[in-house]
């Protein structure tokens, strides 16, 4: 039945091609939607782990996680260098990594930090930030590049950058009177941080020390060499990242700082944050793999048309094999082994395109969406569905099958007129 049913392809060429075309292209679908999905939220989590609450201004919880940490909005507020201090000398936490935001360098966010962002902040179940090339900043004009910008943007160590006022990918203000100088080039990481320019707080606060209300002051211009000279504390800070000596003391520093006194302040447990955006996303993913799956559903029906509409055509090739000894159920079986041949073929198909594309296409993802996607065997959920479409097709050749079962042998060798 194997044999009779290569050559039955064979002679059906075109039909069959497109038949396997389709089932892969909707299997494609359905598995790259499920692997970007499951990346997607990977890559979310990897970024803050290690993280035990995060502090900015009142907001909502989403917000706070993706201005601070994915980098993605904007703070509504911000909080003083003394509520931030005061804080931090909690006895309940163990380190503190405060993050300026608010300008950027084409289209790159800028985020001013100290040095603790690279000795605690951890990524992808603990890791550490490592340096490719340089050292971390130590000057307050010093600049350490995410590798994604330094690749894209082609910057080596000792070159000079420009740092524009806000946050957007276009600006027509820039701090040009005070470069900055690259000193070091970070590792990828597949997060947030491959997007980033770090400088010290002190670089901010130096850059807008002749600004004020979010212009220059008119008339007024201090250079890079008289500002370094100046008391370059930073006023506020956008967000900062907490650790605690243990996670037991968690919900209580949380209250502690919900309920500041001096200024209206939000904390947040990191982990419980990204829950609640993976419920506001989730109807998205559900309406995507719903697509997914309605795409397949035509694959598959394609495939039962095309072994519907030959059957006018095989019904002499069916008699004559029934002439020639082969009995109902065989030929029955022929049918449903070519549909399921032709399912297997279209799922292994739609495999390797997927693969093809992730291996091509996950550069331009990370630049454009900033997440990395590994390129790892098929998870079990993803067998399930390659199984679900293999079952599905094979079911479907029963219609055709028992067509085929109820045409007698007499009405195949009858000439029609």
């Amino acid at each position: 039945m194997f044999t009779l049913a290569i050559k039955s392809f064979r002679n059906r060429k075109f039909t069959t091609t497109l038949t396997i075309v389709a089932i892969s292209l909707s299997v494609t679908l359905l598995l790259g939607v499920e692997r970007i999905r499951k990346e997607a939220r990977t890559s979310f989590t990897n970024t803050i782990s290690g993280t035990d609450l995060i502090v900015g201004a009142r907001s909502g919880p989403v917000q706070l996680l993706l201005y601070s940490v994915f980098h993605i909005g904007n703070a509504t507020n911000n909080i003083s260098w003394e509520s931030y201090q005061e804080i931090a000398r909690n006895p309940s936490i163990n380190w503190t990594i405060p993050i300026s935001l608010g300008d950027s360098h084409q289209g790159y966010r800028v985020m001013g930090t100290n040095s603790d962002y690279f000795k605690f902040l951890r990524f992808a179940g603990r890791r550490r930030l490592e340096m490719a090339n340089g050292r971390i900043f130590e000057g307050v004009f010093d600049a350490v590049l995410g590798a994604e910008v330094a690749e894209a943007l082609g910057y080596r160590i000792d070159d000079s950058i420009i740092i524009a006022h806000g946050a957007g990918k276009v600006s027509f203000i820039k701090h040009d009177d005070k470069p900055f100088k690259v000193v070091g080039i970070l590792k990828k990481t597949g997060t947030p941080v491959d997007q980033t320019v770090h400088v010290r707080l002190e670089g901010i606060e130096a850059i807008h020390i002749d600004w004020k209300n979010g212009a220059p002051i008119p008339g007024q211009s201090i250079s890079s060499d008289r500002v370094l000279t100046m008391d370059l504390s930073p006023k506020t800070v956008t967000a900062f990242l907490i650790g605690l000596k243990s996670r037991i003391k968690a919900f209580g520093v949380q209250r502690y700082v919900n309920k500041y006194p001096r200024e209206p302040l939000l904390a947040i447990l990191p982990g419980v944050a990204l829950q609640e955006l993976w419920d506001l996303i989730g109807v998205a993913e559900k309406a995507l793999l719903a697509v997914s799956a309605f795409v397949v559903v035509v694959g598959l029906s394609g495939m039962l048309i095309a072994l519907m509409t030959s059957l006018g055509e095989r019904r002499r090739e069916m008699a004559i094999l029934r002439s020639v000894g082969a009995r109902p159920l065989h030929v029955f079986s022929l049918i449903l082994g070519e549909s399921a041949m032709l399912t297997m073929a279209g799922v292994i198909a739609g495999v390797a395109m997927l693969y093809g594309l992730l291996f091509s296409c996950r550069s331009l993802i990370l630049s454009k969406f900033g997440f990395f996607i590994a390129i790892r065997g098929l998870s079990t959920y993803e067998l399930i569905l390659t199984g679900v479409v293999c079952l599905a097709g094979f079911l479907i050749g029963i219609i055709p099958g028992y067509q085929i079962y109820r045409y007698s042998l007499a009405d195949g060798m009858t000439i029609r007129i």
